[in-house]
């Protein structure tokens, strides 16, 4: 018996360790359990956290944003103001793209002579209250000169003298007073009679010439001298500069046309052709002058890149002014009354009309009035002229 209750007593811790090594593995493993339990649940927790939708604002903060039928006129209106801004600012720059493109093929057609301006319909004599007489030289006035704005005439005389004038009421601005004959040494300025004058085209520069051969470059806004070329061998009796450049052409008795640069006060070249005295001559864009040559009845082109000349005949006399129209036309007056249009391309005159001026003297006898000027609305219809006893 005791040795039974022995082996039980030896069984029974052998069995409570077993037992207890058991309850411990149990009891491990429901708090392993307990633990995933609880792992889940944070899991699930966390992932109720995230799908959680964002609380909706109250039904309040709708109602603030609502905005009052005023309020919806007004940002309406706001918005009919904007757009129409938004079309007017597009119809301003189609406008202005337009008239960019209308002004840059005026310039194209402008250098190839092809720009014609219809202007002889539009015509209207001045009324007698719009034309202003002025007075201020002491000899006859022999040419005229009008800046490009408009805005200043300068007439010059055979008193020597140049006076510049205001075109808005008539006043002189300033007079450049001629000198007299032998005190060119001291005087600054004409001693002889004043045959001509040009203003370049963006009115920095005066030219003018004398038959004294001599050429006088001033500042056209000071009338301050700055400069004075010599060369011709006669009197000086065409000016014209280059359109757009300060190059200068100049004709002469002396039967030859020279070319400056105002710019460098520099002489450049002398050009021969004429048989007799240029009594006209004047210029455009192109490198290029006409002139008309008196007696010797011609009219000639002179290109000077190309270093050639055309020559046109028509007039039965003198031919004593000329005019270009465009790049491809010109008109001429002659002794003989007659106007004459001419194409650069042809040699002969487009049209001619005789006695332009009618004719004076007795029954038999009639002459027609000589022709002494001519002048031409650029790129347009219309040309005017004069005759020598001043009417016209």
């Amino acid at each position: 018996m005791s040795g039974l209750f022995i082996k039980k007593g030896s069984e029974g811790p052998a069995r409570r360790r077993r037992a207890e090594a058991g309850n411990v593995e149990v009891t491990s493993l429901k708090k392993k359990q307990r633990k995933g339990a609880s792992l889940r649940e944070e899991i699930e927790s966390d992932s109720d956290t995230e799908i959680v939708p964002v609380r909706q604002k109250p039904q309040e903060d709708e109602e603030d944003i609502e905005e009052t039928a005023q309020e919806k006129k007004l940002r309406l209106a706001k918005e009919y103001l904007k757009q129409l801004q938004e079309q007017e600012e597009e119809r301003q720059e189609d406008e202005n793209q337009d008239l960019i493109g209308s002004r840059l093929q005026e310039d194209v057609l402008e250098q190839r002579g092809k720009l014609q301006r219809p202007l002889a319909k539009e015509l209207v004599p001045p009324e007698p209250s719009e034309i202003r007489l002025l007075r201020g030289h002491q000899g006859p006035i022999t040419c005229l000169v009008i800046t490009p704005d408009d805005q200043h005439v300068f007439s010059g005389s055979k008193d020597c003298s140049i006076i510049k004038w205001s075109t808005c009421d008539g006043k002189k601005v300033h007079k450049i007073p001629g000198g007299r004959k032998g005190s060119e040494d001291k005087h600054v300025g004409h001693t002889g009679h004043i045959l001509c004058m040009a203003v370049s085209s963006d009115g920095k520069y005066l030219a003018s010439g004398d038959r004294n051969k001599l050429i006088f470059i001033w500042n056209a806004e000071t009338c301050q001298n700055l400069h004075k070329f010599q060369g011709h061998r006669d009197a000086v009796s065409g000016l014209s500069f280059q359109k757009g450049k300060h190059q200068l052409f100049s004709a002469s008795h002396d039967r030859s046309v020279k070319v400056w640069n105002v710019a460098e006060n520099s002489y450049i070249e002398t050009l021969f052709g004429h048989q007799d005295s240029i009594t006209g001559l004047d210029s455009l864009s192109r490198e290029r002058c006409v002139t008309s040559g008196g007696r010797d009845g011609t009219v000639r082109v002179w290109k000077i890149a190309e270093e050639s000349q055309l020559v046109f005949s028509g007039h039965e006399g003198s031919i004593d002014c000329i005019r270009l129209i465009n790049e491809e036309h010109m008109v001429s007056g002659a002794e003989d009354g007659s106007l004459a249009l001419w194409s650069v391309s042809r040699k002969k005159p487009l049209a001619r009309v005789k006695c332009a001026h009618g004719q004076h003297g007795n029954p038999g006898l009639e002459q027609p009035y000589w022709i002494s000027s001519v002048s031409a609305a650029l790129n347009s219809d219309v040309v005017a002229s004069d005759l020598d006893v001043g009417g016209g």
